[in-house]
């Protein structure tokens, strides 16, 4: 229950800093309740389809609260605008665990974007040879939040909700 419970911390924070502008560069999404997809190969993550209420001010702080973390286990962090949108590659380690990704998003944050990550890990439960996985989330804008929603909820398969500005939760679930 706990490595799923990591698993899905990871796979929440990966969705929601990729898709939510996790850097200063990358523009806010459209105020409103988006869906997003995601969809992994190589990985033990599960495909599933979240939907997240947010607005603007949501954003910003969960690109203020996520650029510490990154920091921190990340020594390197870069995000480029393209022709077609933008392009980040990053050197990361957390629990014995080196991970250097590359991602291309493409789309508005407006409408509809994706982001269509490569990775490959190497050490601790990836073991010595290592492990190459890729990630898409295809998120897209449904309208206004639903009545019963707030800025930040976040529901999850199975009807599980969260909501992002209970970081220290998420946190929580990641593994150490």
């Amino acid at each position: 229950m706990t490595r799923k419970l990591a698993l899905l911390g990871s796979a929440i924070c990966f969705a929601l800093s990729a898709g939510s502008a996790c850097a200063d560069d990358l523009p806010v999404r459209k105020a409103g309740l988006w869906e997003l997809k995601l969809v992994t190969t190589g990985s033990p993550v599960p495909e599933m389809t979240m939907q997240h209420c947010t607005d603007e001010t949501v954003d910003k702080e969960m690109s203020n609260n996520v650029s510490p973390m990154a920091k921190q286990i990340c020594a390197k962090q870069e995000i480029k605008k393209t022709a077609t949108g933008y392009v980040s590659d990053s050197e990361c380690s957390v629990a014995g665990v080196s991970t250097t990704s590359h991602a291309e998003i493409t789309g508005d944050f407006n409408s509809a974007y994706t982001v269509k990550s490569n990775s490959h890990a190497q050490g601790g439960v990836a073991g010595a040879a290592g492990r190459d996985s890729t990630m898409t989330v295809q998120a897209k804008w449904l309208g206004a939040c639903k009545a019963d929603q707030k800025p930040g909820d976040i529901v999850m398969p199975g009807g599980f909700k969260m909501n992002v500005r209970d970081m220290d939760k998420l946190k929580a679930l990641l593994p150490k």
